[in-house]
């Protein structure tokens, strides 16, 4: 009776141990993970070109800002000429985004704001207008307000331009209608767009984004 006892009392101080230690592993693995750091988001400078209306400049930059906290602003400056395409008076856009990275370096993304009409080659148009381009993924986007109309214009211009810096994180085009990321395909379609869909604002919050 008293070696059965003993052994009862061994098996309980095995099973309280062995809780014990599983709690201990727990905790110190929620610990772990508690303590893992939040992504980096790149910082973002935005480049008012010269030409843009100040007040606009001022509301894309404070929009941008609610989305992406590490933002500077750069003095307003004239395009550059040797983007200017004199056959159609307009600026190439993949030259204004190739110069700009040339700028940036890879170490911060740049964003180009301008009023001027741009373009780049498309399929089987050598020139042609868009509102917005940028690297997917890269560090380099600009966004245009000439071909973006309407009396909600300025809320236009802040969703292509959300769409541009979308690109630089790498997000691609979105198949959602209603996604910021949708392809224009040469048209106007941002009175359909409403948000980011899902999927595509999961991928910005992990970038760093506050959606």
């Amino acid at each position: 009776m008293k070696s059965s006892n003993s052994l009862a009392n061994i098996v309980l101080a095995f099973l309280i141990t062995s809780s014990l230690i599983s709690c201990k592993q727990e905790t110190t693995s929620q610990s772990i993970i508690s303590k893992e750091k939040p992504k980096q988001q790149k910082t973002i400078v935005i480049q008012p070109y010269s030409d843009l209306d100040k007040s606009q400049a001022d509301f894309i930059i404070s929009e941008v800002k609610k989305v992406c906290p590490k933002v500077v602003v750069n003095k307003p400056i004239p395009l550059p000429v040797s983007a200017y395409y004199a056959a159609n008076k307009r600026f190439r856009a993949d030259s204004i985004i190739a110069i700009q990275k040339r700028i940036c370096q890879n170490k911060y993304t740049l964003l180009g704001l301008t009023s001027k009409d741009i373009s780049t080659t498309k399929g089987n148009a050598k020139d042609f207008g868009i509102m917005g381009l940028g690297y997917c993924p890269g560090y380099s986007c600009v966004v245009s307000g000439f071909r973006i109309k309407g009396s909600n214009r300025m809320e236009k211009f802040r969703k292509v331009t959300l769409h541009e810096l979308a690109h630089t994180e790498g997000l691609p085009h979105c198949p959602n209608l209603h996604c910021y990321m949708r392809d224009a395909k040469g048209k106007d379609h941002l009175n359909e767009e409403t948000d980011f869909c899902e999927g595509c604002k999961k991928k910005l919050l992990e970038k760093g984004w506050k959606l």
